[in-house]
């Protein structure tokens, strides 16, 4: 089994995690909702510079798996921290490089419907995770989760995702999440609200005879 290391990111780290999670998004039916057309990796690059630069390093955490004697990246989960707006709005240079002035227009209605299903109270939000495809099957994806979800059972801390596939919504109700609902309205996905109360804390059993 790969032994992993997860860490935070540095800022320098930041490009590197965005063409991976670019390779990872490559053909996911919500991005190319908003993304349509040619240059697609080019531009996904671009806009995940800007994503990961933003909300999610700003007030959350880039959460980077290494194996224990590499510095390839092979997977990044950004995680934005309570309030967190998901599209700031001083990014928007780079977002209209990426996106396009259409796609800027359809990613700003595609995060407005999104926002509709986030909680109202104080909560995590699992912007994006991305594993490498040569990662694959490795049990990235799980490190990166259980290691931010860890923590955020130590702080009492909620944590929300929206999921588009199947597969993902099975990995994530292991882990302790519970389909909300169903987010409709968007082109070529439906992708499923999720949410996680913290795990209920593990209380020491007093020894006998103590």
């Amino acid at each position: 089994m790969t032994e992993l290391h997860i860490t935070p990111a540095r800022e320098a780290d930041l490009p590197a995690a965005a063409a991976v999670l670019a390779r990872a998004f490559r053909d996911d039916p919500v991005m190319a909702a908003i993304l349509p057309g040619s240059r697609r990796l080019e531009r996904l690059t671009t806009l995940f510079t800007a994503m990961l630069r933003g909300a999610a390093f700003e007030t959350g955490s880039v959460d980077l798996a290494r194996r224990a004697d590499r510095d390839e990246i092979l997977g990044v989960a950004a995680w934005e921290g309570p309030g967190a707006a998901s599209l700031p709005w001083r990014r928007l240079p780079e977002y209209l490089a990426a996106l396009g002035l259409p796609g800027l227009v359809r990613a700003a209605v595609l995060s407005s419907r999104l926002a509709r299903h986030r909680p109202r109270s104080p909560h995590w939000y699992l912007a994006q995770i991305g594993v490498s495809p040569a990662a694959r099957g490795l049990g990235v994806g799980g490190a990166l989760l259980r290691s931010r979800l860890d923590t955020l059972d130590v702080t009492r801390a909620t944590a929300y995702l929206e999921s588009s596939t199947p597969d993902n919504r099975r990995l994530y109700s292991r882990l302790g999440f519970e389909e909300i609902a169903p987010i409709r309205g968007i082109r070529g996905a439906t992708p499923t609200a999720m949410l996680r109360p913290p795990a209920p804390a593990r209380h020491a059993v007093p020894a006998r005879g103590v």
